[in-house]
């Protein structure tokens, strides 16, 4: 699936929105950003406008507004995907973020759908949605990041490094690699989550490793396995990421590094995780801009990040 050749005379107004859409992403997206800084500027772009559109989307899903108003706020933003669908958004828009998304529509073969499923995924969450099983809830990861990946991979096109049948399968790949993303996510913010009244994790494994009665603080309930429960996730992650690592040898050079930054990134702070479980309770686990840029530079050599962490928590997951 090789991308569209880009429009290489970009007229000012749109390189303006696309500059409106960089400069979000500079200041939101602490990790996609590492990754997307790896492509050039066509593809950096047209990325740049898919997370605008994506954080738009989250941010309405998360603010303290009225469902009824996140709904119709979440139809505008469906209503916004079929002017790009349509190329109905003119250069002189007032919205930056559809003058910016339209342009990468018509440059790349984004799959559009696609960002209907992310404004699916974030009404899941404005209407309180729970997860029994991990069937569900692959649903929803599909949704909010496997989508994300789909995306993307429309903007970085493939190269036939494994075969044409391997290669008719990336969007399955990249689908994978944004479900790993998302678990990962989720077991991050498991507290910050509960605190907003949010519950992701499925019920039958909370119920296994007798966790339903939350993580509001950082004591579970007397004779919870806490840490059972995140090596158990951990697992079911790293399995994914393996499968979702399938994708890089189908991709450029700089489209594999952006997404090996940007997984590889993800995939240490699951290490983290799985090394100290607790620590998801007592705050944000996150990696220092030092060890993100590092991963940045593997991802770039075409080296795997994984490894090293990998060797260092083997031990650590059950």
């Amino acid at each position: 699936m090789a991308p569209a050749q880009p429009d290489r005379r970009t007229p000012p107004p749109v390189l303006a929105a696309y500059g409106y859409c960089e400069a979000v992403t500079g200041q939101q997206a602490r990790n996609f950003a590492y990754g997307i800084r790896l492509l050039p500027a066509p593809k950096r772009r047209a990325m740049s406008a898919l997370y605008a559109f994506s954080r738009r989307v989250d941010d309405i899903g998360d603010g303290d507004l009225d469902p009824v108003v996140k709904e119709a706020r979440l139809a505008d933003a469906r209503q916004l995907v079929d002017r790009v669908r349509e190329g109905t958004v003119p250069e002189d828009d007032t919205d930056p973020v559809a003058i910016a998304l339209c342009h990468a529509a018509r440059s790349h073969p984004i799959p559009l759908g696609a960002l209907e499923e992310l404004v699916d995924g974030v009404l899941m969450d404005v209407r309180g949605r729970t997860y029994d099983t991990w069937e569900q809830l692959e649903v929803y990861c599909r949704c909010v990041a496997g989508a994300v990946g789909r995306l993307s991979l429309g903007v970085f096109g493939t190269v036939d490094g494994g075969g044409a049948h391997d290669t008719l399968r990336a969007p399955e790949y990249a689908d994978t690699l944004g479900l790993a993303l998302q678990l990962t996510n989720i077991l991050r913010d498991l507290r910050e989550d509960a605190e907003n009244g949010r519950t992701y994790l499925p019920t039958e494994d909370l119920d296994k490793f007798g966790c339903s009665g939350g993580f509001h603080t950082d004591s579970p309930p007397p004779g919870a396995d806490f840490a059972g429960l995140v090596h158990f996730e951990v697992r079911r992650a790293r399995a994914l990421f393996d499968e979702g690592f399938t994708l890089l040898p189908m991709l450029d050079r700089r489209s594999g590094a952006c997404v090996a930054a940007m997984a590889g990134i993800y995939h240490r702070l699951l290490d983290r995780i799985a090394r100290d479980p607790w620590s998801v309770l007592r705050g944000r686990v996150s990696l220092p801009a030092r060890e993100k840029a590092w991963v940045a530079l593997r991802g770039l050599a075409g080296l795997d990040a994984r490894r090293p962490a990998r060797r260092a928590s083997a031990g650590t997951a059950r």
